[in-house]
């Protein structure tokens, strides 16, 4: 009997890369007319995997966070693993947003994935979830790779990385 081939869903964000991210977008704002004399900054938790944003007013705020988001891009950081939380007053009369970079995949989003691909109805196709990644296992590599397919097609509020392949 053949050993069933299997592969890894993973979602995971370089915070090494989205450190360079955030040095060169700090660099470029400092270097921006539009954000001479104000007060704007940028921190990075690597331990949290979050950034803070700190702006005078709402449209500064937005500006920063396209800086930051086109300097992510870039660096290829996945942007639809940031999750944006609500902008809230500061000191000095400053706002301020956090925003969380997710790391794996949580369970709730894992579950909808293992829905999904058992609702496409591939023969002999297996989801697990261990921990905060996924396994799937078959013994035809042609339905594995049907899998893939299907998963990049379909849009889940995360940037999977399959990874892993067992063959």
């Amino acid at each position: 009997m053949a050993m069933p081939a299997s592969f890894d869903i993973t979602s995971t964000v370089d915070l090494q890369e989205v450190d360079n991210a955030i040095n060169q977008a700090r660099k470029e704002v400092a270097q921006r007319y539009d954000f001479k004399g104000s007060k704007a900054s940028i921190d990075f938790d690597p331990s949290d995997s979050k950034l803070v944003l700190v702006a005078d007013d709402d449209f500064k705020l937005n500006a920063l966070w396209e800086i930051v988001q086109t300097r992510l891009v870039r660096r290829n950081v996945p942007t639809k693993n940031l999750t944006r939380g609500v902008v809230q007053p500061a000191a000095n009369s400053t706002v301020r947003q956090e925003i969380a970079l997710q790391q794996g995949i949580p369970p709730e989003k894992a579950r909808d994935i293992v829905r999904f691909i058992k609702d496409a109805k591939l023969k002999k196709v297996q989801a697990a979830i261990q921990g905060d990644q996924l396994r799937i296992t078959s013994p035809s590599k042609d339905e594995l790779q049907d899998v893939m397919r299907l998963l990049r097609d379909q849009d889940f509020g995360l940037a999977l990385q399959f990874g892993n392949y067992r063959g």
